[in-house]
Parts: C-alpha cells; sequence; structure tokens
C-alpha cells in the first residue's frame, strides 16, 4: 500500500495547481472572446429592448467586471459549484453530470478497442517485421492515420446502417422505445459501436506503429537475449519480457491522448447525434455559454489528470523498477 500511495503523492500534488491554472488561463481566454450568452438569445429572440437585455445580463451577473467575474468564479468553485446556465436553464454542473455518462462510454469503448487493435496489430506488424504482412499492415495504418474522422463516420453510416441495416445511425438509443435495465444497456451498447469505432479508428494506427517500433527495440534487449539463453518458451518471451516493456510507451501516449480523444469526440458526437460532452461544446460555442465552456474545459483537465495518476500506477506495475524508485 505504501509503494502505491508513493506513487499518487506526486502527481497528486501536481494536480492541484494545474487545476487552478486551467481555469484562469481558460477565464482569461474567453473574456477576449466578443459577445455573451445574452447576446446569443436576443438574436434568437429576433428582437429584444435594451431594457431588456441589461436585465438579463444583471440576472446572470454578465454586467459585472471581468475580475468581479473571476472572483465570483472561484468562489462557486469553492463550493463544487459550475455556475447556472441561461440557455439551458439549470445548473451548469447538472448539466455537464447528464452527458458525462455518454461521453465517458464513448471515449472508454473507443480507447479500449484502439489499444486492443492497436496492440494486436503492432505485435503481428513487428513479427513479420519488412515483409508481406508488415507492409500490408502498415499501409492499413498509414490510411487510417491519414483519414478524417468525419468521414469514417459518414461512410460507417452508410455502410453499416443504411445499406445493411446492422446498426443504427445515430442518437444514443432508440427513440420512443421505453427501455430499462439490461435491453436499455444493450441498446446504449449498440448505438455506441458505430462512433466508437470511428472514434478509435485514428488511434488504432498510432498504437500499431508504436507497438510495432517498441516491439523491435526491447527485443534486442540484453534480458531478452537472457531470457531465450535459458531456454524459456518464445510465447512466454515474446508476452512476458517482450510485451510487457513495450507497453510503456504505449500506455505512456494513451494517457496523453485523452485530451485527443475528448477533442475528437466533438465532431464524432455531432456526426453520429450522439448526447455528449463534446456535441454540448459545440453548442456551447454556438450559444456563447462561456460557463458551460469553462465547466467543459475544468472536466476535461480533471479526466486528463486523473488518466495521468492511473497511467503512473500503471507503469508501477508493469515495471518493477519503477516501483523501487
Amino acid at each position: 500500500m505504501g509503494i502505491w500511495l508513493g506513487a499518487l503523492r506526486r502527481p497528486l500534488l501536481r494536480a492541484l495547481p494545474t487545476a487552478l491554472g486551467v481555469v484562469l488561463l481558460n477565464f482569461a481566454l474567453l473574456q477576449l472572446v466578443p459577445g455573451d450568452a445574452v447576446d446569443a438569445l436576443v438574436a434568437e429572440a429576433g428582437s429584444a429592448t435594451a431594457e431588456t437585455t441589461a436585465l438579463l445580463r444583471e440576472r446572470y451577473g454578465l454586467d459585472q467586471s471581468s475580475w468581479h467575474q473571476l472572483g465570483d468564479y472561484l468562489q462557486h468553485l469553492l463550493h463544487l459549484s459550475l455556475g447556472y446556465s441561461p440557455r439551458y436553464d439549470m445548473p451548469v454542473l447538472d448539466l455537464l453530470l447528464a452527458r458525462l455518462p455518454n461521453t465517458l462510454l464513448l471515449m472508454g469503448a473507443a480507447l479500449v478497442i484502439s489499444l486492443t487493435l492497436g496492440v494486436a496489430l503492432g505485435t503481428v506488424m513487428a513479427t513479420w517485421a519488412r515483409r508481406w504482412p508488415d507492409r500490408l499492415l502498415s499501409s492499413l495504418a498509414f490510411l487510417m492515420y491519414s483519414t478524417p474522422g468525419f468521414w469514417v463516420g459518414l461512410m460507417a453510416i452508410v455502410l453499416f446502417a443504411v445499406q445493411l441495416g446492422w446498426l443504427p445511425s445515430g442518437g444514443d438509443g432508440t427513440v420512443g422505445a421505453e427501455l430499462h435495465g439490461w435491453e436499455r444497456f444493450t441498446d446504449t451498447l449498440r448505438h455506441a459501436v458505430l462512433p466508437a469505432c470511428t472514434l478509435a479508428s485514428f488511434f488504432v494506427a498510432v498504437y500499431a506503429r508504436l507497438t510495432r517500433a517498441a516491439i523491435l527495440e526491447v527485443q534486442t534487449q540484453d534480458y531478452v537475449r537472457t531470457a531465450r539463453a535459458k531456454g524459456l518458451h518464445p510465447v512466454r518471451v515474446r508476452l512476458r519480457h517482450i510485451l510487457r516493456n513495450a507497453l510503456l510507451p504505449v500506455t505512456t501516449v494513451a494517457g496523453t491522448h485523452l485530451g485527443g480523444l475528448l477533442g475528437g469526440a466533438a465532431v464524432t458526437e455531432t456526426v453520429f447525434s450522439w448526447s455528449g460532452i463534446g456535441r454540448l461544446t459545440l453548442e456551447a460555442v454556438q450559444a456563447r455559454e462561456y460557463r458551460v465552456l469553462l465547466g467543459v474545459l475544468l472536466l476535461s483537465s480533471l479526466l486528463v489528470i486523473v488518466a495521468n495518476v492511473l497511467i503512473d500506477l500503471l507503469h508501477a506495475r508493469l515495471d518493477p523498477r519503477i516501483r523501487a524508485t
């Protein structure tokens, strides 16, 4: 237990100033953007008097100075509140928590798919290095890497939803169906297959190439030659000594990609009409809902911080030398 607490101490000490820096930087950047949520509401309404606009700004605290708004926002954060959304007419925290499960499901499924397929393809590529399976899979990985995610999503809808009819084309559940329990869970999974695979397509290529390079480097190390000289079974050498150590750079990069997954989720959720944080972000940008954007950015930062802590623990598990350090 002491080992794990030691591994957690440093990233946890970095988490608080990092989160505070993210809040201050994002607030400063959003203050430079012209307009606010009241401007968007007035534009949608078509007409509004100057008195009505002023009353709305006063109601939501948008008539105050930037320093006063920052102090008010930090005070709300101390009470675990992210403010109130004029457009959605509800607390920002409740709005984010309502969308968060769908995004976590999409990101988690995409991460599992990309790591599983990427490591498997990379292992095959390293096993048949510089031969035709390696060349074929390398070309496939390059194609997946260079193809835009929105195009992959649209082609997936055309093929698997329109032509074959195997999977739904969008949404996070069957419209009008009163499903509960296991039926609702399986229905949500069916709707998540296409967007999760679309989001994972880019990262499969990244992890495949990275796994290939890591395996080719690790299998030349002295401890691998020693393991083979001891007469260990080739499968055990590849799994326990080569692949285990080759996973260290892969998991490190995977931790840094969580922000990219969330950014890609904004496009993927829009293409598939998936109700999540990414789609909410685009809606907030269009509506100039800066409180919602601040909440999304803070939540995203916390997710990345938590992911990095988990990656540190995973590294300590994979490599005993890290635990000793």
